[in-house]
């Protein structure tokens, strides 16, 4: 693309004088008379180089520098000074003021083109700095929104929909039908204690418990589908894929429920009665997301949290319930005790419910 240079004189024999240098180049050429002229011109123009006389009426060349330095839109435009005016003072005052190269007059031709030409090529590699500067700045912000965006997701959600999320945000949120395993938890005494207890206190509690879930859950690779109080959901398989998820799901809440064991010793010395009731289940379920624009949530509906809900709010404290389907895919991992059948609410069948010991 052919590059742009302003001349910028007072006189028209030394503006007719450079354009005849000039005009035989690959240049468009654009002329000013003055220094006001020269500065409206630059700004239509957008000159790739200027070539200024020093003294010019109504405004010097040196004030014309100096008011192109101080615009960030031109600040970065070369300028040659013509004058002359050859004295080491003045030379000094031009670049002093922002010039990048001095021609004195008479201007010898072979040199003033090797100095326009030297110009060109510094504007050339201002330019491509400028681009690569923007570019970097804006990859730069592109991945500071995305760990901004991150850190804002993690606050609320597991790391594993997080990450899917930024990485496959079209494919997370489509309806689809997956085997998991899904696990409610729930803490036995908590209305009891939530009634008895100070609001702050409540929260202070729920904080630090959650703490110690959360870890445990992202532990075992689950997905923190949802806190409800003192109640946590957790999904197994979806939305990242693992394998021996059922397996995953009973080492995570056996390790949930020893936990708690341990942290009952400090909530009993507190008044705090509190132990933990698990239920889960695996099966096929249909996953996606639920609510509107302004407020979406992911997780899953149909039978198979029912039964997962069901079999939670059937567990005593200490417990860790499932359904006789689940048990048979670890029976030869895990020690299960056979409770009599349960009669749960929503499920129409009695179903054959074990509570989980711990691995053989």
């Amino acid at each position: 693309m052919p590059k742009k240079i302003l001349i910028v004189d007072d006189e028209p024999f030394n503006l007719d004088l450079l354009e005849q240098e000039l005009m035989d180049y690959d240049y468009i050429l654009e002329r000013a008379v003055d220094g006001v002229d020269a500065l409206a011109k630059t700004e239509s123009f957008a000159p790739d180089l200027i070539l200024l006389d020093y003294m010019m009426p109504k405004m010097s060349g040196l004030q014309v520098i100096k008011q192109l330095r101080q615009s960030d839109k031109h600040k970065g435009i070369p300028v040659i000074l013509l004058t002359a005016k050859a004295t080491r003072e003045d030379k000094i005052a031009g670049l002093d003021a922002g010039a990048d190269d001095y021609v004195t007059k008479p201007f010898d031709s072979f040199e003033l083109l090797a100095r326009v030409r030297a110009m060109l090529r510094i504007k050339d590699l201002h330019d491509q700095l400028e681009e690569w500067n923007r570019s970097l700045a804006a990859k730069v912000k592109q991945q500071v929104d995305e760990l901004e965006r991150m850190n804002r997701l993690k606050r609320y959600l597991s790391p594993q929909i997080a990450e899917t999320i930024l990485a496959e945000e079209e494919n997370l949120f489509k309806t689809h039908r997956r085997e998991i395993t899904i696990v409610f938890l729930d803490l036995r005494g908590f209305t009891a204690f939530s009634d008895n207890a100070e609001p702050e206190e409540v929260m202070d509690f729920l904080r630090d418990y959650h703490a110690e879930m959360g870890r445990l859950v992202f532990k075992f690779e689950g997905t923190l589908e949802r806190f409800m109080g003192d109640g946590i959901v957790v999904i197994f398989n979806d939305p990242i894929r693992c394998e021996n998820h059922v397996q995953k799901a009973i080492e995570m809440s056996v390790e949930m429920r020893d936990r708690v064991k341990q942290l009952r010793v400090a909530w009993l010395k507190k008044g705090f009665d509190l132990d933990l009731g698990v239920g889960l289940a695996a099966g096929y379920t249909t996953l996606g997301t639920v609510g509107f624009e302004g407020r979406m949530d992911y997780g899953t509906v149909g039978n198979l949290p029912n039964l997962a809900a069901r079999l939670c709010a059937e567990a005593k404290g200490g417990q860790i319930l499932t359904d006789q389907k689940t048990m048979s895919k670890v029976e030869d991992r895990f020690d299960a005790e056979m409770l009599p059948e349960l009669q749960l609410k929503g499920i129409s069948r009695p179903v054959i419910a074990y509570n989980i010991v711990g691995a053989k």
